[in-house]
Parts: structure tokens; C-alpha cells; sequence
């Protein structure tokens, strides 16, 4: 019941905060500009769902390289910390003579 209630909430007072900020001109033309830009690209998905879908699988490709480039990056620097910690952390052998 508490958690429906937060919920709900929630979600009431998110909706009386958007309706409020609508009585600000530069916020209703704001909205007004970004509905109209995802009505027109969800008219051009609907019209041409192929080249929607292919754009999609694109952006996921680019995506994953880029994550991945990213990722190697990353691990490369964290072998390069780890290796200077080891220098700095090991004791150097004394010569014996």
C-alpha cells in the first residue's frame, strides 16, 4: 500500500509541476517545439520502419565500438597503474658482495 501510494504520489505531483510550468510562455513554446519534432520523427518511423530499424542497428554498432575502444582504453590504463605500483611498491634488491 505505501509503495503504491509513493508511487502515485509521485506521479501526481510530477504531472501539477509540468501543468504549472506551462504558464510560462518560454516553457510552453519549448514543449510545443519538442513535440512537434518527435511527432515528425515518429511519423517518419512509421512510414519508413526499415530505415528506422537499419539507423537503429547502426547507432548500436557505433555504440559497441566505441564502448569498446573505451573499455581497452581503460583496461591499458589500469595495467599501466598497476605496473607503476609495483615498481614503487617492491623494495630493491641490495647487492651482496
Amino acid at each position: 500500500m505505501g509503495r503504491k501510494r509513493l508511487i502515485s504520489s509521485i506521479a501526481i505531483g510530477a504531472a501539477i509541476g509540468g501543468i504549472v510550468a506551462l504558464f510560462d510562455w518560454d516553457t510552453r513554446n519549448y514543449a510545443k517545439h519538442k513535440l512537434a519534432n518527435v511527432k515528425d520523427k515518429s511519423v517518419d518511423i512509421m512510414r519508413n520502419p526499415a530505415l528506422s530499424v537499419h539507423n537503429a542497428r547502426v547507432a548500436m554498432e557505433e555504440f559497441s565500438e566505441s564502448f569498446a575502444y573505451q573499455t581497452e582504453n581503460a583496461v591499458n590504463a589500469l595495467e599501466q597503474v598497476e605496473n607503476t605500483l609495483v615498481k614503487v611498491t617492491s623494495k630493491p634488491k641490495q647487492i651482496e658482495g
